[in-house]
């Protein structure tokens, strides 16, 4: 029995379990020459999946509605007529959400489960720790001794810029929803400093007590108002990295917010978004030394691992509520 997740409709807001479809096959798939055969084994679910569920323009082209949605996904090889994959090796790649598929092998990256565990490829060592380490170095470009501040701290991207920052000799401050988030990024992940907004009466005040010395980098996965109270304590030609909006992701109307030109200009300051795949001839360097940080122990990770292929829709759900701490994904 093969089991598929489609989109069934484009979601007005926030997603419900009604925007997808399961459907069963009972069928046995055979792979053709120069074909593999995989069984899904971590389904990665993240917010920018969002976007692609709508038909606005955006940097990825939308998806298509009843057809299967796709992400990152490391998968078991269990019948290879490829010379260049083995039965029993996994890869990792964009693949269906389905229990099993068939393909030309185009696009897989081995990975060893040997050196880190198979989850990791999903986030640390794959898209995750990527598109951490690349905004920052590239767009942040960051300098010992001074001060970065994240938003989504506790996330899977904001857990890992934190600490490459702390490498690189940075004051790092978090920001997140609960207080566990907030002393976990203190105690596990080794921020400086860390900030609930949810019992923050005044973000503005909270930054400025957490950095006196003021913000030299940002970098933002939420946007909105969280976003507003940094922009008024960074310092002359401060780097703003642009990496997602998570809180405004279901928003059915154009937010409200404040104008970011008077910052920019007042402090000379740089804003940028970015996807990771601009910087895609760096991502050998950049996997290089996040495994070497990783296998040092100067960099660590949390998962939310949610068990079971019928709960990937509510566990992609459950990012827009901070339900995961770290990347979340799916074990099937």
């Amino acid at each position: 029995m093969i089991q598929t997740i489609l989109l069934k409709n484009r979601p007005k807001g926030s997603p419900t379990l009604s925007d997808f479809e399961f459907v069963k096959e009972d069928t046995k798939l055979t792979p053709k020459e120069g074909e593999i055969l995989l069984d899904t084994v971590y389904v990665s679910v993240d917010p920018y999946l969002r976007g692609r569920m709508s038909d606005a323009k955006s940097y990825a082209a939308p998806f298509e509605l009843n057809k299967p949605i796709y992400s990152g996904v490391v998968a078991k090889v269990t019948v290879s007529k490829n010379d260049n994959f083995k039965e029993g090796e996994f890869v990792m790649g964009m693949l269906d959400w389905k229990t099993q598929q068939v393909s030309s092998g185009k696009d897989l990256m081995k990975v060893d489960g040997e050196k880190a565990p198979l989850s990791a490829y999903l986030g640390i060592l794959g898209m995750t720790g990527l598109t951490a380490y690349l905004g920052l170095t590239q767009i942040g470009k960051p300098k010992a001794g001074e001060t970065l501040i994240v938003s989504g701290a506790a996330g899977a991207v904001g857990s890992v810029v934190g600490q490459i920052a702390k490498n690189l000799g940075l004051t790092v401050i978090g920001i997140a929803g609960t207080d566990e988030k907030v002393d976990l990024l203190k105690s596990k992940f080794g921020f400086d400093a860390a900030i609930n907004y949810n019992t923050s009466k005044d973000m503005s005040a909270d930054i400025a007590k957490a950095a006196p010395n003021g913000i030299d980098i940002y970098f933002d996965n939420v946007g909105g108002p969280i976003s507003d109270a940094v922009l008024f304590n960074i310092n002359q030609f401060a780097r703003i990295v642009n990496c997602g909006a998570i809180s405004v992701y279901n928003n059915t109307e154009l937010p409200k917010s404040i104008s970011v030109q008077p910052f920019l200009v007042k402090n000379s300051a740089l804003m940028q978004g970015f996807i990771v795949s601009n910087y895609e001839e760096k991502f050998p360097e950049a996997m290089q030394q996040l495994a070497e940080w990783l296998a040092a122990g100067k960099l660590t990770y949390t998962e939310t691992v949610v068990e079971g292929f019928e709960n990937i829709p509510k566990a992609f759900m459950d990012l827009f509520e901070g339900k995961n701490t770290g990347k979340m994904v799916v074990k099937i």
